[in-house]
């Protein structure tokens, strides 16, 4: 296969794009673009003799049809700047290759993630694990802002000194919060990169991260555009209903009684909401 090269990639390699107040992505290298994954799907050499159009319906169908390994020939290497609470979720993500700056080898930077006043909420009454969408008073997220800050900086007072005590480094970190802004090189090949977007871009995942995995979407849109739009139409803007579902959807187009009851049709009429909303 030839090597490929994607012009908008190569425009945006080592660019600093930033996400939340102190974070970025960074672009490190990519290998493979939309032609690769062609190539693979066709085990051709070079350019392929099929039109554009032929290679998005071939992309298209494969991502349709689940035919992933083809996806898993594209990988991106991103620099990510996040705070520590944005990690911790990142790391579930097993498929991937991961490295994270050593708070037991360097001295950790005085930043730490504050939110902004719209992103301050109290929780939420009927997610147990998210907030209200329902904005505070601008005095309730002044004093959000004070409280956090205040506590940050209390943290990394008495992280200083600790380190200039001469106590090693990996026990002087113990105590900082989870404010506090990492570093990590992410490498994932495209099939479990669209994983990562289609779970971290839903709207139940917490605005932090979503904010990173949208521009994780845009950067990766440079290296494949094609397989993004393909991603984004199938997956991303789609819903899945099981066998049971799939039977109920049918009584209801056909004008008839649908036949789930209880939780199982409170669950479908959550999915079919949400599929609208989405």
């Amino acid at each position: 296969m030839a090597h490929c090269i994607v012009p908008e990639a190569e425009a945006i390699i080592d660019r600093e794009f930033p996400v939340l107040d102190k974070g970025f992505v960074r672009l490190v290298d990519y290998y493979g673009g939309d032609a690769r994954i062609v190539q693979s799907a066709r085990v051709s050499y070079g350019d392929g003799t099929k039109t554009v159009r032929e290679d998005a319906a071939l992309i298209d169908y494969l991502l349709r049809n689940d035919h992933t390994s083809p996806f898993e020939q594209v990988v991106l290497t991103f620099h990510i700047k996040m705070p520590v609470f944005v990690a911790r979720q990142w790391v579930r993500h097993r498929t991937a290759r991961m490295n994270e700056i050593s708070g037991r080898y360097s001295v950790m930077r005085n930043e730490f993630y504050v939110p902004a006043d719209d992103d301050i909420a109290l929780q939420s009454t009927d997610n147990k694990q998210g907030r209200s969408t329902e904005s505070v008073s601008p005095e309730f997220a002044a004093q959000t802002k004070k409280l956090l800050e205040q506590g940050q900086q209390d943290a990394y007072r008495i992280y200083t000194e600790l380190v200039d005590s001469g106590l090693a480094r990996e026990l002087a970190r113990i105590n900082l919060p989870l404010a506090l802004y990492t570093e990590i090189y992410w490498q994932c090949d495209l099939h479990n990169l669209m994983h990562f977007l289609k779970l971290r871009l839903d709207s139940h995942a917490q605005k932090e991260i979503r904010d990173y995995a949208a521009v994780i979407l845009e950067l990766t849109r440079k290296v494949a555009p094609v397989a993004v739009a393909s991603f984004e139409n199938h997956i991303k803007s789609g819903i899945s209903f099981s066998g049971e579902e799939m039977e109920a959807l049918r009584a209801v187009l056909d004008g008839k009684e649908n036949p789930l009851t209880g939780k199982k049709l409170e669950r479908f009429t959550a999915k079919v909401e949400y599929g609208i909303q989405k």
